[in-house]
């Protein structure tokens, strides 16, 4: 006579409804993708604090070296789902991020300056995007990404794009490429911004507005001084504010194009309603940095994700270009900003 509780467990997908069944179904094809996908995030972040380098890098090189499993059966639908689903929900997150208290401090004349740093470079981005002989999608994600926070932005700007417009190859390369030249500007700009004889203030305004990713600027401030450091993160988080706003911009006109329908995509409504609730409504700390490291940790997971689904041969197969063009953009950002600071600020 067989035990009781392996009686009920074998007989328990019988009972399951139609709906039960799918939804285990659908659990069991994403499991091992998301294990991998996980596991290569949680190994990048680990090499992230250990040897003070961007885990978003670490992510997309680890998850190359398992390319192998991306058509593999049991991995394939789950690395979809977090390059896709879990990429979306990491972007909705980071609405609880912004507040607007911090940017006004800054006034309205830096204010000002970012907004136009940030459209003149989005502009000068599809503009060299077009002499490169690429599409006006790219250039927007080249572009979007060194005007507002990097490869955050990249990823952002690239889930609301039409597949159409964009390859899974360009949005790698943008995230290497604006990587390698955040960690770069982290070690240059505060060197370069004092041979210019610019005050703790004036670099710190600097940094915040030319440096891509939120970490890279960090470091660099508080590397200067405390106020260089208080300075640039107020100014980067008015870069950040501005991505719903791009966002929304990219969604209608590349739908329109697209013959899509209307709308906006929900993580983009769900971007600005977690920014109005953080800025209307008292939150818990604890609540607000538990949001804040589940957002990064779900984009590390997608990067990793559209690691395992790129190789290193699809990258670079359209040469060097992609790379030379965010190096371009990168210079024309941080030459726009000189002059700003040069012309206001001094």
């Amino acid at each position: 006579m067989a035990k009781p509780d392996r009686i009920a467990g074998a007989g328990l997908p019988q009972r399951l409804g139609p709906w039960s069944r799918r939804g285990l179904d659908w659990v069991e094809a994403q499991r091992a993708g998301v294990i991998l996908a996980t596991t290569i995030a949680l190994a990048s972040s680990f090499l992230a604090d250990h040897y003070a380098a961007p885990a978003m890098l670490f992510a997309l090189l680890i998850g190359m070296a398992f390319n192998f499993t991306n058509d593999a059966p049991r991995t394939a639908e789950g690395i979809s789902f977090c390059a896709r689903t879990l990429l979306r929900c990491g972007v909705a997150l980071l609405g609880l991020r912004l507040t607007f208290a911090d940017v006004s401090q800054l006034g309205v004349t830096p204010i000002i300056g970012v907004v136009g740093l940030l459209v003149s470079t989005l502009i000068g981005g599809v503009i060299l995007a077009r002499l490169f002989g690429r599409s006006t999608a790219f250039g927007l994600l080249t572009g979007g990404s060194v005007a507002i926070c990097g490869a955050s932005a990249a990823m952002a700007i690239a889930a609301v794009l039409p597949k159409r417009f964009l390859q899974e190859e360009d949005v790698l390369l943008t995230v290497v490429g604006v990587t390698a030249m955040s960690t770069l500007a982290m070690i240059v700009y505060p060197v370069l911004f004092r041979y210019l004889g610019l005050a703790d203030v004036e670099i710190g305004y600097m940094i915040g507005a030319t440096i891509h990713d939120v970490a890279q600027v960090v470091g660099a401030g508080y590397s200067v001084s405390e106020t260089a450091g208080d300075i640039a993160t107020f100014t980067k988080l008015l870069r950040v504010a501005l991505l719903p706003i791009v966002l929304l911009a990219v969604a209608v006109i590349f739908r329109k194009e697209a013959g899509g329908a209307k709308g906006l995509p929900w993580f983009v409504v769900a971007f600005i309603a977690l920014m109005i609730l953080r800025n209307f409504v008292p939150l818990p700390e604890a609540l607000l940095n538990f949001v804040n490291d589940t957002s990064r940790f779900l984009l590390v997971v997608a990067i990793s994700a559209l690691g395992v689904k790129t190789s290193l041969q699809k990258l670079f197969a359209p040469g060097l270009k992609g790379l030379l063009l965010i190096a371009m953009d990168t210079l024309w950002l941080l030459g726009q900003a000189i002059v700003f600071a040069h012309v206001f600020l001094m």
